[in-house]
């Protein structure tokens, strides 16, 4: 199963490559793009979630780090100003 790293901005200007265990990610944010931050959590949610499920499928077992990856943003997001921007920078193979 492909994965791949997608680079977000914050809000508040701070960095981070996220991970994700598919491209399912790409069907949902695209790099060069800003998202409301409440908006960027839920594509991100549901795109964490599906590739979890996918692994899951795959393997018969839910992919950890995709949903840790979730809890990340999630606990990130409730850092920032609510109605801050994440621009997602770039993909990453």
């Amino acid at each position: 199963m492909p994965e791949m790293r997608f680079h977000v901005r914050w809000p508040d200007g701070r960095r981070e490559a996220c991970y994700s265990p598919s491209l399912v990610i790409k069907d949902y944010l695209a790099p060069g793009e800003t998202y409301p931050l409440d908006d960027f959590v839920a594509k991100a949610r549901t795109a964490l979630t599906i590739a979890s499920e996918r692994v899951r499928e795959k393997y018969g077992f839910a992919c950890s780090s995709a949903l840790d990856q979730l809890q990340r943003i999630e606990a990130a997001a409730l850092a920032q100003a609510p109605d801050g921007s994440v621009t997602v920078e770039a993909f990453e193979p």
